[in-house]
């Protein structure tokens, strides 16, 4: 099954104009490396409105996205970077997501490219430190490292389970433990998590991967309530089936348990939606771009989920 991240596969002061989560800003700002947006950046189209009045909602926020070499992840760099963020893509393999950076980059938009071992301690220090170096700060943390495996508890190995737990929710543990200190002290930051339908209910043969996501689910909810009054916030996105390379594999999956043809088995996950079809990574973007927003203060321990109806029946 591929739902979420892992199956289909947060901000500084308020805006300019919104002064009271910000503090004073101008000192703060100066200080963290923040920069103006170049005539360049502005003659780009960054998020759509620079030229024509109002600023990108996230203009020159400073956002680093783990899993960001590809799917959903990709899809987030750009969303934010669009939106006038300067982005960090992280992703355990150098060449592929500094691959990504540059194609973002070649649209525009500010975009680095970083190695990084999610699940392990020295290697998000690492992550920390070259975010820091290349945008001056940390306001926004998108952790979508995770990946998935089926199979029944009988021929679940204790291998796969560590190995799924640690790459869908102790990477969300390190990179939180790690980013969060400064958004706090700062007093803006987002952080928002890619969970999964399958962390608000269960499935046939997903344990492992269901308990990881159950795992980031209670992980938000419950660092929210530690941050609420810091203007941080920290929520969760929760999709369904996305048309990304790791659906890509849970198809594949099918069609070997069940002798099914591919065309076969992606109709079968078609047919599982409300609607009809599989959802897009822009939609799960445009999700993570819409708590990511400077308006967005008051979503705080949530989880929106982007299933096209299916949770609700």
């Amino acid at each position: 099954m591929s739902t979420g991240n892992a199956e289909n596969h947060s901000p500084r002061p308020e805006s300019r104009s919104e002064p009271a989560d910000r503090g004073e800003a101008s000192g703060r700002e100066k200080a963290s490396g923040r920069r103006e947006a170049s005539g360049q950046e502005k003659a780009s189209g960054r998020g759509g409105a620079a030229g024509r009045g109002a600023p990108p909602p996230l203009e020159n926020r400073r956002a680093v996205v783990t899993g960001g070499s590809r799917g959903i992840g990709r899809a987030v760099g750009e969303e934010l970077g669009r939106a006038g963020a300067r982005v960090v893509l992280a992703s355990r393999t150098r060449e592929s997501v500094e691959a990504v950076a540059s194609e973002l980059r070649d649209e525009g938009l500010e975009a680095h490219g970083l190695p990084c071992d999610a699940t392990d301690p020295s290697s998000v220090e690492e992550l920390l430190q070259g975010a820091q170096d290349a945008l001056g700060g940390i306001d926004i943390l998108v952790n979508n490292a995770g990946r998935s495996s089926s199979a029944p508890l009988h021929r679940l190995s204790l291998e796969e389970w560590n190995d799924l737990l640690a790459v869908n929710a102790t990477s969300t543990f390190l990179c939180t433990q790690a980013f969060l200190p400064e958004m706090v002290e700062q007093g803006w930051g987002r952080v928002v998590n890619l969970a999964s339908v399958s962390g608000l209910r269960g499935g046939k043969y997903i344990s492992a991967y269901a308990a990881a996501k159950h795992a980031v689910v209670g992980l938000t909810r419950s660092i929210a309530l530690e941050v609420a009054r810091s203007g941080v916030t920290v929520n969760a996105v929760c999709p369904g089936y996305v048309d990304t390379p790791m659906t890509d594999r849970s198809v594949a999956r099918i069609v070997e348990k069940t002798g099914r043809s591919e065309d076969e088995a992606r109709q079968a996950l078609v047919e599982a939606s409300p609607q009809g079809r599989i959802v897009e990574p822009k939609e799960v973007a445009h999700a993570v771009l819409s708590l990511c927003h400077p308006d967005a203060r008051g979503v705080n321990g949530t989880t929106l989920v982007i299933d096209g109806g299916g949770l609700a029946g």
